[in-house]
């Protein structure tokens, strides 16, 4: 029997290949799983910006979800890029039989340079259909001030939205860090939130570098990987904070923008 973890991407396509789709398939075969995809936009897009974005058709997404949920054994699903209301139902739809395991969450809004990711009026819809199904939620700051209506400036602000999301339906909530102090801070920490009542923050040294492309998706994709070969979730979470540490403080100096993170480093220089 093949016991290869075999993961899914449900997100968009970055053409400049630091984020999105591209990103996750890159995490996934540093991590050692399979990776298998859903494609829900194309976008045009550098490490200067987003030039265009292009949605895929629903009918397009349900083949694609159809077709790896008929011959894969999916462990764990990450949800990334989705983009309007129609495509997060369609989504929230297939997965509602949990036919791909551990649901982990990117709640995509933002691009790195500021474009919109994720139109306004869908952010009711993710709320209303993806939180109850997500096992695992991976807001920054202002993707959890906008999902939560909590303004974070504590600890304890931070403490009220991940209670807010859990009782949204989300088991697990983390909360990461990047943007405390306008992305100034010392440390870049993040806080998690596990639903049997335990929390805990992580923290590791902030290096201050423009590339930084991708870092949300890279997180999370070496997450579900980790969840997907049986990892508990502390050890997963710890496990992806330190992969993206270190894809962050090697950067690889490709692009005239936000650059894209090192998603080799890891195993060069940590593990």
């Amino acid at each position: 029997m093949n016991n290869i973890p075999q993961v899914l991407t449900i997100a968009g396509s970055d053409s400049g290949g630091g984020a999105g789709i591209q990103a996750d398939l890159k995490t996934f075969q540093m991590q050692r799983v399979f990776g298998t995809s859903v494609l829900t936009a194309v976008t045009a897009q550098n490490t200067l910006g987003v030039l265009d974005i292009h949605m895929i058709p629903l009918k397009t997404i349900r083949s694609q979800l159809q077709a790896v949920k008929n011959d894969f054994n999916i462990a764990s699903v990450k949800i990334g890029m989705l983009g309007t209301a129609e495509i997060i139902e369609c989504v929230a739809e297939c997965l509602k039989d949990r036919p791909f395991g551990n649901v982990v969450l990117d709640p995509v809004m933002f691009a790195k340079g500021g474009a919109p990711l994720l139109q306004p009026q869908a952010v009711s819809a993710l709320i209303d259909h993806l939180l109850p199904l997500a096992d695992v939620i991976t807001p920054n700051l202002p993707e959890t001030e906008a999902l939560t209506g909590v303004v974070i400036y504590d600890e304890m602000s931070i403490k009220k939205a991940a209670k807010s999301l859990q009782m949204r339906g989300v088991r697990n909530v983390i909360i990461k860090g990047g943007h405390s102090l306008n992305s100034q801070s010392e440390q870049c920490q993040d806080w998690i939130f596990l639903d049997d009542g335990r929390d805990f923050v992580l923290a590791r040294p902030r290096f201050h570098t423009p590339h930084t492309h991708g870092t949300g998706c890279t997180f999370s994709a070496c997450l579900t990987a980790e969840l997907a070969k049986g990892k508990t979730l502390q050890s997963a979470v710890e496990i992806a904070k330190d992969f993206i540490t270190a894809a962050i403080s090697h950067p690889l100096d490709i692009g005239h923008g936000h650059g894209p993170t090192n998603h080799w480093a890891y195993h060069d220089f940590v593990n």
